[in-house]
């Protein structure tokens, strides 16, 4: 996306994104505070944070999105520091690479936590604060296995499922006055993703780009310009999708 490409389009808005203090969050962030937008950035870890607020001149909240009572004050504090809320973007997560005979209870929870109940609770308490602006709208980033898992994470990718699921459910509830919509991004070079690189063996490696149409693992700022757009007004008639920002994984 080329600077003259952007032109205000988020001019007036304002949007909660967490996961804001580093990958796909942090890259949201930078991009529709370029774009205009007001923006409340949660994430739990400090350092992070502060870096993206002062990138983005957003509001720092420093959170753990498991935490209801704590999302919820959050999510209020928010709202009455940028002066109302229509835009949420849900971008926390965490990743296990576990097959699922060989993931333990505790790690299966957490992972449930983080990745679905941490979206759930952020979109319940940021609803009656969107239901008062016109063109409010939700965007949780899912993932790529959420509609074709590998052959481990199988709790990331039931996760990540459940968050498409979940979506699509705040779509048909919430219509008309309230879009939600779901971003599938595939591998991308975020630390996240970074890590689960830096994980496998060199043969894994090597071979692992071949399985995008595209040759290569996304962009973070390729992935932010996807939720820019679902976030934006000119997406206005679109709810209820499974945008799958993959690079072709899932029909390569």
């Amino acid at each position: 996306m080329t600077e003259a490409a952007r032109s205000g389009r988020l001019e007036g808005r304002h949007v909660l994104i967490t996961g804001a203090g580093s990958g796909l969050g942090l890259a949201a962030a930078r991009l529709f505070a370029r774009e205009g937008a007001k923006l409340a950035l949660l994430d739990r870890d400090p350092a992070g944070l502060a870096i993206a607020a002062k990138e983005t001149g957003g509001h720092p909240f420093e959170l753990d999105v498991t935490d209801e009572a704590a999302v919820n004050a959050a999510v209020a504090a928010a709202a009455a520091a940028m002066g109302g809320l229509d835009g949420v973007v849900n971008s926390a997560g965490i990743m296990c690479g576990d097959k699922l005979a060989e993931t333990s209870l505790e790690t299966w929870q957490r992972v449930l936590a983080v990745n679905m109940t941490g979206p759930f609770l952020v979109c319940r308490a940021a609803v009656p604060f969107l239901a008062r602006r016109a063109g409010s709208s939700i965007v949780n980033i899912a993932s790529a296995q959420a509609l074709l898992p590998g052959i481990a994470g199988g709790a990331y990718s039931a996760s990540k499922a459940g968050v498409m699921m979940m979506t699509k459910s705040l779509a048909i509830e919430l219509a008309p006055g309230i879009r939600a919509n779901a971003v599938c991004p595939g591998a991308a070079t975020t630390p996240m993703g970074n890590a689960a690189l830096a994980a496998m063996n060199e043969a894994t490696r090597a071979s692992f780009a071949k399985r995008y149409a595209i040759g290569r693992l996304s962009e973070p700022e390729e992935v932010a310009a996807a939720l820019l757009f679902l976030i934006a007004d000119e997406a206005s008639s679109i709810t209820g999708i499974a945008l799958a920002v993959d690079g072709g994984r899932t029909y390569h």
